[in-house]
């Protein structure tokens, strides 16, 4: 194929953070993938950008844009993709189709720019030289117990994405399994004119937002486990256990499954698990 596919990173909110060539980039495309046309066209706007066609690329539609995309490489095309802030693919739509542009031979290249984790990881003071990125967690139900306990006994610092009608849900749930004295930062709008960052443990970060209702982009960025041990509940083992024996898993494998995940005892798993039988 004859043209190419650029990944390009764009403004978290500062658009003084947009590089020379994400500009240039985008200034050379004949095809912009984005997640939301008005906010892409007013960025292009504000670049003095004007030309390029612009394909909503999102969640829902991405899949469908994969021919799009690779017809208009195929006739020696520029295609440039973008989300609506930060990098492409990083909790973001656009995974898909830079493994089908690469399945396909395509040439890709990348215009990095900001990544809200990065940026929050390196505000946070906390441990940087090994870390695990989560993005959004699961919403309900086993599986977010689950990302949970494994959260709670992370030796690495953890990075995660948080909408603002759930932060303090989710700080109160890592209080529980984590305990409230473990370290974490909370940072909103990042690079923005109101950016704010805390920090403190998960208790006093907890108690900052309880009594006002959260606004804004979130990332909660939390210490390293200082020990193997974790508070987890009866009731989450269980749940951890039935999801695990639904997948059609035996019961040996599922107690030292829910025990290594969890830190608790194999003995105490496995009376719950006899307890569902």
């Amino acid at each position: 194929m004859n043209g190419k596919l650029t990944v390009v990173g764009t403004p978290l909110g500062n658009l003084g953070d947009l590089t020379d060539r994400a500009r240039e980039a985008l200034a050379s495309a004949d095809l912009v993938l984005c997640e939301d046309t008005r906010r892409t066209g007013g960025l292009l706007s504000k670049l003095g950008i004007g030309g390029p066609k612009m394909l909503v690329s999102n969640e829902h539609t991405e899949a469908g844009a994969i021919g799009r995309m690779l017809s208009k490489i195929e006739a020696g095309g520029h295609v440039v993709l973008v989300s609506d802030a930060g990098m492409p693919a990083i909790s973001d739509p656009g995974n898909r189709l830079i493994g089908a542009a690469v399945e396909a031979g395509v040439e890709v290249d990348v215009a990095p720019g900001p990544t809200a984790a990065v940026v929050a990881l390196v505000l946070s003071g906390l441990p940087t030289d090994r870390f695990v990125f989560e993005g959004f967690i699961p919403r309900q139900g086993p599986a977010r117990t689950q990302r949970l306990a494994e959260v709670a006994r992370e030796k690495r610092t953890v990075v995660i994405y948080e909408a603002p009608h759930r932060l303090v849900r989710t700080l109160a749930e890592l209080i529980e399994i984590c305990g409230g004295d473990r370290l974490a930062v909370v940072a909103r709008e990042l690079t923005k004119m109101y950016q704010d960052v805390q920090r403190g443990n998960l208790e006093s970060l907890h108690q900052h937002f309880v009594d006002e209702s959260p606004k804004g982009e979130f990332v909660i960025v939390i210490g390293p486990s200082s020990s193997i041990q974790t508070v987890i509940s009866d009731e989450d083992l269980i749940c951890l256990l039935q999801a695990e024996r639904a997948g059609g898993v035996s019961t040996r494998d599922t107690v030292a499954k829910v025990a290594t995940i969890t830190g608790a005892s194999k003995r105490r798993v496995y009376e719950l698990a006899n307890a569902l039988d």
